[in-house]
């Protein structure tokens, strides 16, 4: 299957895809991950993309879209894939379509993980990061330190990011809303559009989205 996973941040996206993708049998294809590669790996798309962040600017679309079409035109990717992250916007959707239509393939599913805004900061400004190893994370509500603003696992000092707090979160959601949420409707005036639910544990989620996409598939 060739899917597209949208919802806002803090919908768990990244952990969904992970898990969907194993499921699937299709490589999980994410923005970060594509930025990360082609820049590690000196490539003319990750060069270019490196000298807009260098500067604070946005990597444009055109730079975004190449690297996207380089991954998916890889050996793994022949039956299917899952992007995430990408496309960001109605003209990143419209070329992802015409770069398909090119190969003769097109999208089976756009899976939309729907979260209430009011849930989204919940999960996002409650996150607490360890300063020793920022792979340990904690929540103040869903996961608690046994000791505040402790790491139970190292004893590292545990902090809020500065991009995790809630007034950066609610501008975070409004760039979702005016910049990204478009494709959906895009993508739902092609039937393409399945909404889940992300509220819940997450194989939960996983497993909604599994029967959700298999329904869509056999319709």
């Amino acid at each position: 299957m060739r899917i597209v996973l949208v919802g806002p941040p803090g919908a768990g996206k990244g952990t969904q895809a992970a898990f969907l993708a194993k499921n699937l049998g299709i490589p999980h294809i994410s923005t970060g991950d594509l930025f990360r590669a082609n820049i590690s790996q000196g490539t003319d798309l990750g060069k270019q993309a490196k000298s807009y962040m260098d500067a604070g600017n946005l990597v444009p679309d055109e730079v975004t879209i190449g690297m996207a079409k380089d991954r998916m035109a890889q050996p793994d990717a022949e039956n299917g894939f899952l992007l995430d992250g990408f496309p960001r916007n109605v003209v990143q959707a419209e070329a992802l379509d015409e770069a398909l239509k090119a190969d003769g393939m097109k999208l089976d599913a756009v899976l939309d993980l729907e979260v209430p805004e009011d849930e989204v900061v919940k999960r996002i400004a409650g996150r607490r990061i360890c300063r020793t190893d920022s792979a340990h994370v904690f929540h103040v509500t869903y996961n608690a330190p046994k000791a505040e603003g402790v790491c139970d696992i190292c004893g590292g000092e545990l902090y809020q990011r500065g991009d995790d707090t809630e007034d950066t979160v609610r501008k975070r959601l409004e760039v979702y809303h005016s910049e990204t949420e478009p494709i959906i409707d895009f993508y739902r005036a092609q039937g393409l559009v399945v909404t889940i639910s992300a509220l819940g544990k997450v194989d939960e989620v996983t497993e909604r989205a599994m029967h959700a996409l298999k329904a869509e598939k056999t319709a």
